[in-house]
């Protein structure tokens, strides 16, 4: 894998654990909440949603990198591509705790070093 070939990976992985931050941060707003909670209106909810400036940025986001993606499987094979993805998973969890102050169990800390270790054990074999 060529150095640019990881920059694009790591553009598409950091976009794509942006948009989890932002989307999460838009859907857990009062707003939106609120909409959610009156069952009176689906279109009213849905609304409320689409004019929520974190979940618009969040699916922008998503959107970019799955571009930057399309880039990347043009240049490597996906099975070497995908287990970096893996890495958004673990940069979603430090994101998590980071910017949304959630708190992890320490059995998650375990799976976050298996996942880390198998992308680990993928990229050697590669």
């Amino acid at each position: 894998m060529t150095f640019g070939t990881i920059g694009l990976v790591l553009i598409s992985v950091l976009l794509s654990s942006s948009a989890q931050i932002l989307l999460k941060t838009g859907m857990s707003d009062r707003a939106v909440q609120a909409a959610i909670a009156n069952r009176s209106g689906v279109w009213d909810a849905v609304s409320v949603i689409a004019l929520n400036v974190p979940v618009v940025l969040g699916l922008l986001a998503f959107g970019l990198s799955a571009v930057v993606w399309l880039l990347v499987l043009a240049r490597i094979d996906v099975s070497q591509a995908y287990p970096c993805v893996a890495f958004g998973i673990v940069l979603t969890v430090l994101a998590g705790i980071i910017f949304l102050g959630e708190n992890i169990h320490p059995m998650r800390v375990v799976g976050l070093a298996v996942i880390v270790s198998g992308v680990v054990l993928m990229a050697r074999a590669s």
